[in-house]
């Protein structure tokens, strides 16, 4: 019998070079992506298909051209190529670097780290596509003392993930939708492989703080959330972070010329939050709102 779910795509990128990666962004002075003041490096490329996605521009690992009206001069000379567009409205998203080049620009921001007890978080897209790199640069920060997090859908070989997983003083783990068929389906996500993974990090010490991302009609549903606690209920784990969904990330399927699914779709109100919130610390979690 020939199964009607989409098929898994694998954490895979063109370029597996461990001294290379391509990202598309890299955010200094964040406060939402782990302890402290946060440098947050973006990669580039993501094997899911989460209709909430805020960050569009990540999906692909190619890099992409796109432009930005507000800035067009609607000059003859226009190729479409962003390295000749004289006001910026042709851009690329997207660029490879090395290690020592991504080494040299977070470590532009260490006096923040020092003073706050910040460091450098990898998020994506998904980095686990880029793992060897990833695993290769944080062991670097980690010899120079700079405190390291991911942020990861956890949906990837354990050979791949543990190794960098270990060079982490923190994994923020997304947990999405619970049901193996419909996260297969909707998301592209190996569920039981990711809640195996999650056991697995949380046996080997590492300390990992799952992420709830409150989705109308995705995730924000009580048996949803139910599923999730019983998850974590056996493991030591002590706090949580519920990410509510917002729209701030519409502006970039339209640049794309992407259609953006959520269309219309509010965000939970405060007291859908505070109830959700109520929730989890009564099953004996700390709660962090946005993470």
């Amino acid at each position: 019998m020939t199964s009607s779910a989409a098929p898994h795509i694998s954490c895979e990128v063109t370029d597996t070079r461990a001294d290379r990666a391509r990202i598309f962004n890299i955010q200094r002075y964040s406060l939402n992506d782990g302890q402290g003041i946060r440098t947050v490096v973006f990669f580039k490329g993501c094997p899911h298909r989460c209709p909430w996605c805020a960050n569009p521009e990540s999906l692909s690992p190619k890099i992409e051209t796109v432009r930005r009206e507000s800035k067009c001069l609607r000059c003859k000379r226009c190729r479409q190529d962003a390295q000749e567009c004289p006001s910026g409205a042709w851009e690329h998203i997207g660029r490879n670097v090395t290690l020592e080049q991504l080494e040299h620009s977070v470590l532009k921001d260490e006096v923040f780290f020092r003073a706050s007890g910040g460091g450098v978080t990898l998020s994506g897209g998904e980095v686990l596509m880029q793992a060897e790199f990833a695993t290769q640069f944080l062991r670097r920060l980690r010899q120079l003392g700079i405190r390291t997090a991911i942020e990861t859908a956890g949906d990837a070989p354990l050979s791949r993930f543990l190794p960098l997983a270990s060079v982490c003083d923190e994994v923020l783990f997304d947990l999405k939708i619970m049901d193996t068929q419909r996260a297969r389906e909707v998301l592209n996500i190996n569920q039981p492989r990711v809640l195996e993974n999650f056991r697995h990090l949380v046996a080997n010490g590492i300390k990992v703080i799952p992420r709830l991302p409150l989705i109308p009609g995705f995730t924000l549903c009580e048996e949803n959330v139910a599923q999730i606690l019983a998850f974590l209920a056996p493991l030591a784990v002590q706090e949580v972070h519920l990410l509510p969904f917002h729209q701030y990330g519409e502006p970039k399927y339209h640049q794309l010329d992407k259609v953006w699914q959520m269309a219309g779709v509010a965000a939970p109100t405060e007291q859908d939050i505070a109830t959700l919130r109520e929730k989890v610390e009564r099953a004996g979690y700390r709660v962090v709102i946005g993470g």
